[in-house]
């Protein structure tokens, strides 16, 4: 799932990409009203962030208790986001504010009867501020009950720039040239791509990318609501697409049993560690925090990205993923809560994590020329451009059972097929098996 993908990994990089911030004022949240309005007050929040991201998203809460006077308390819940706020809200301790790293998982809370509509003020600062894609992500039923306030681009292709130059390659714009690169990278020394086939997650990713450019934003969230089969003839397409890179020895670093054997870290070290194995490693803007903080790479300099090129006829892709706020109706301090989330919805609140790095908002409102690098900017300005273009991670929006379990549904069937490519359309039939089933539940 996500948190496996963009919080919990980027909670073991730290840097994600920092979103600089405007110095904006307070925009329209004042907390109260002039002075230390919620003096006295503690809220709790809770999310799966822990290291790094912990002790960053601290800042936000310290630059809120500075702002309001109101105290607050994070608890990190690990992995298991829903697990853990139903027995907190079973047990009567239930945290005032979670931040939610699905969309599925949003969906599940709202449908409980978990969460209070967000305030008026939050909505209003989501509707100026925010691509409308976000808004939509964060509703259930027409109601707004999620603010998204950190986001993670995941359609970033990272490479060696030297591994590159020494092929006499530029970065492509199209898959087919994507591969045909890659061939021109292997036969320089290198194998063109990392592939972190051990986390069923990655391939999940590669999957949407491939679909979104390939079969377009309507079919994208058809199939990410089940209402077409995996059996359609563009998911067929899609892993027919997909399997052109799989089945291809020459471009993956190891074959498909070393991919297989990769997880998430070790597919960025065999491009960035000391010693290279691969020139190129798609997954997220994630990448650059363990390129830069486990390998010394100077983001820029020693390891750049391009877009995820376009496939077919298609645009180029944005697939994104994020965490959303939301306020839980048992938590005890509901008013601070909201007023909590009014401060998330502003540029300041963003400011106060984007300039230690580790970070990537939604808000438009940000000043790109607060970013501390070239490639962070572009990395921001790309998710923000692509306003309602962008695609909320479709594995994500599954239930758990389909898309975000270890050794079951999507991410062992991929894994399967990255095993054996040979047969899309076998691969499409047992994906939908799996996700009748999970959708059913």
């Amino acid at each position: 799932m996500m948190r496996r993908r963009t919080t919990l990994l980027a909670s073991c990089t730290a840097l994600a990409l920092a979103l600089g911030a405007t110095a904006c004022g307070g925009g329209p949240v004042s907390a109260g009203g002039g002075g230390k309005s919620l003096s006295g007050q503690t809220i709790s929040v809770a999310g799966v962030w822990s290291g790094s991201e912990q002790k960053n998203f601290q800042k936000v809460l310290d630059a809120f208790t500075e702002k309001t006077g109101a105290k607050t308390q994070f608890v990190s819940t690990g992995d298991n986001v829903s697990t853990v706020v139903g027995s907190k809200i079973e047990g009567g301790n239930a945290p005032d504010v979670v931040m939610v790293p699905q969309v599925g998982v949003l969906q599940q809370f709202a449908k409980q009867g978990w969460l209070k509509p967000l305030s008026k003020t939050t909505e209003q600062s989501v509707d100026s501020n925010y691509a409308r894609v976000w808004k939509n992500y964060g509703s259930v039923d027409g109601t707004l009950y999620g603010l998204y306030f950190k986001a993670a681009h995941k359609s970033t292709v990272w490479y060696s720039p030297d591994a590159l130059d020494q092929a006499g390659v530029k970065p492509p714009t199209t898959y087919d040239a994507m591969l045909k690169a890659g061939h021109t990278v292997s036969e320089s020394g290198l194998a063109a791509f990392s592939v972190a086939g051990q986390d069923g997650w990655t391939l999940t990713d590669w999957f949407e990318n491939i679909y979104l450019s390939q079969a377009g934003p309507e079919k994208y969230d058809a199939l990410a609501a089940h209402k077409i089969k995996w059996t359609d003839p563009t998911v067929v397409e899609a892993l027919t697409t997909l399997g052109k890179l799989f089945k291809d020895k020459q471009l993956i670093a190891g074959g498909q049993k070393g991919a297989l054997n990769t997880d998430f870290p070790g597919s960025v070290e065999k491009v960035f560690g000391p010693k290279p194995a691969a020139g190129m490693v798609y997954e997220g803007d994630f990448v650059a925090g363990v390129a830069k903080d486990q390998f010394g790479k100077k983001i820029g300099q020693d390891a750049n990205f391009f877009p995820f090129p376009a496939v077919g006829g298609g645009k180029a892709p944005v697939v994104s993923g994020g965490d959303a706020a939301v306020v839980l109706k048992d938590g005890k301090n509901q008013k601070a809560a909201m007023k909590f989330l009014e401060y998330l919805a502003t540029p300041e609140a963003s400011a106060a994590w984007a300039q230690v790095g580790g970070f990537l908002s939604p808000n438009k409102k940000l000043d790109l020329a607060s970013y501390g690098d070239d490639i962070t900017r572009e990395t921001a300005k790309s998710l923000i451009t692509a306003g309602d273009s962008v695609r909320f991670d479709m594995s994500d929006q599954a239930p758990a059972a389909f898309g975000g379990t270890k050794g079951a549904g999507e991410w062992k069937l991929l894994q399967d097929f990255l095993r054996d490519p040979s047969d899309p359309k076998g691969t499409a039939a047992e994906l939908e098996n799996a996700a009748a089933k999970a959708y059913q539940d």
